[in-house]
């Protein structure tokens, strides 16, 4: 069974990402490199999701690990 992800910090992180290249967003929030991951992982059941830049651009992913539209933020840390 999978653990809970733990918030890595109530608001999104801003992160600046490049076209072509792909990313891999923490989704157990253990990971000392957010909002991405660095195989903190292991053993909670939860996996990163992984993802590739459509253009090169500043992107707000989750750090509250609540979102429902992964990676974003969608606001859901005002609720937490």
């Amino acid at each position: 069974m999978a653990q809970d992800p733990i918030p890595a910090q109530l608001g999104p992180f801003e992160l600046e990402v490049e076209a072509g290249k792909r990313y891999s967003w923490c989704r157990c929030g253990r990971s000392k490199t957010q909002p991405l991951c660095d195989g903190s992982h292991k053993d909670t059941g939860l996996e990163p999701l992984t993802f590739t830049a459509e253009k090169t651009e500043t992107l707000y992913l989750c750090g509250c690990k609540d979102t429902g539209d992964e990676p974003f933020c969608d606001g859901s840390h005002l609720m937490l």
